[in-house]
């Protein structure tokens, strides 16, 4: 039995069958996470770490589509604890865990050139003297470059992954300079991009980056656009297909 605490519900994510615990007053996954854990390839073994990870959304949703070990890095305690029993509710524990922990100790627990993937939706936000922040602390740590920069985690990850080893991170396109220009400075290779949108007519809203660690700087692909609504507010094909499996 799962001990729900106040504020908390489980979620269902009907494609997957994954039941996941969520407090909107902490924090709830969205498209972004949902995006990022059906983006890259997913290694049949090997490991695959899902940083940042929130109450564990990214890799929960991965672990339907492989068998290789899932590590979780989460900063908050309560958001790790929600990812914790989550796994726990999926009958996951042999294949999944989650540590609270500053991404900046994920050596810690996680050894040099040992990751085959790694997964990351990071915050979005530069920390700048007039930031407009979220009031919700919690949400303001998962948004804004409080905890962790850009930077910070694309170190760890070039710490962290094998040679030829795989970056995928979800973002915003007004990062995207911020994001190449990192992934350069820690020697991974950007090979893939998909812009995202929320409806046909508006701009992109999130991006889609998978880097190789060590890789040739070559071969960039711009892959086609990924529309999330239709005009009249619905799902598009392709995340009705995500969302429900239909």
């Amino acid at each position: 039995m799962i001990n729900l605490l106040k504020g908390e519900r489980i979620d269902q994510f009907y494609n997957e069958d994954v039941k996941i615990i969520q407090n909107p007053k902490v924090f709830s996954y969205s498209v972004d996470s949902v995006l990022l854990a059906h983006f890259p390839n997913l290694p049949k073994k090997g490991l695959i770490v899902d940083m940042c990870a929130g109450n564990g959304a990214v890799g929960l949703f991965a672990s339907k589509y492989t068998k290789a070990p899932i590590v979780q890095i989460e900063i908050q305690e309560l958001l790790a604890d929600m990812g914790r029993r989550s796994i726990e509710l999926n009958g996951l524990q042999e294949q999944m865990i989650m540590y609270n922990l500053d991404l900046k100790e994920a050596n810690t627990v996680l050894k040099h050139d040992s990751v085959d993937l790694l997964m990351v939706n990071p915050p979005y936000f530069k920390m700048q003297e007039k930031s407009q922040k979220n009031p919700n602390p919690h949400l303001a740590i998962a948004r804004h470059e409080i905890m962790a920069t850009l930077d910070d985690v694309v170190k760890m990850s070039s710490f962290l992954l094998k040679t030829n080893g795989r970056l995928a991170m979800v973002h915003r396109p007004d990062r995207l300079m911020d994001i190449l220009e990192t992934f350069k400075q820690y020697k991974i290779a950007p090979k893939k991009i998909r812009f995202v949108y929320p409806k046909m007519e508006k701009e992109a809203n999130m991006v889609l980056i998978e880097g190789i660690y060590q890789g040739s700087m070559d071969g960039l692909k711009i892959l086609p656009p990924l529309y999330v609504h239709k005009e009249d507010g619905s799902y598009t094909k392709e995340l009705e297909k995500i969302y429900y499996g239909r």
